[in-house]
């Protein structure tokens, strides 16, 4: 039996549109693109995906230390994020969602290179699906991992928001 966690959420604008945050006690656990309101249903359905279950109460206060982290990064004020995280997927995807961490501010890596990376090196296209289903996006900076070819490919958010966030980050300069 799963037990029961309150998950905590806020909304907060930012360069990229707005931004719905969710965490629990242990740390963020998801951030979506778009309003609270047009995201609920979504946002109830990965829960329900992700086995878990508990109240979903909206409260800035609880996470105002995270959408702080936030607005630095979009001011140009912070590199990296120190927040603890509640993540939740495969051991694969997380071990994915760990190297894309390690990925430097203004830097991008192929999908080839994340697959070489963890050991893994004919693993491209799930490199891409672990891409594709990480739940904190941002703050896991999947926006840095392009195509082999060197140009910008995918993005959950949309390719503008992922340009946008290489742009702030001095790294679509470096993409083909």
């Amino acid at each position: 039996m799963t037990a029961q966690t309150t998950h905590y959420v806020t909304e907060m604008n930012s360069p990229i549109g707005t931004l719905t945050i969710v965490a629990t006690d242990k740390g963020v656990c998801h951030i979506h693109f778009g309003e609270l309101v047009k995201c609920m249903a979504s946002l109830k359905a990965w829960l329900k995906k992700q086995g878990r279950k508990g109240e979903v109460l909206h409260c800035d206060e609880t996470l105002k230390p995270i959408c702080q982290q936030l607005e630095e990064y979009f001011s140009g004020k912070r590199r990296k994020f120190d927040v603890a995280l509640d993540l939740c997927g495969t051991e694969f995807q997380k071990k994915v969602w760990n190297t894309l961490s390690e990925i430097d501010y203004g830097e991008t890596k192929s999908y080839k290179e994340i697959a070489q990376s963890i050991g893994a090196p004919k693993a491209v296209r799930a490199i891409g699906g672990a891409n594709n289903q990480n739940p904190i996006p941002i703050i896991i900076p999947c926006h840095r991992v392009i195509g082999s070819n060197g140009n910008m490919v995918g993005y959950g958010g949309g390719l503008d928001k992922k340009e946008l966030l290489l742009s702030l980050e001095g790294a679509i300069e470096k993409i083909s």
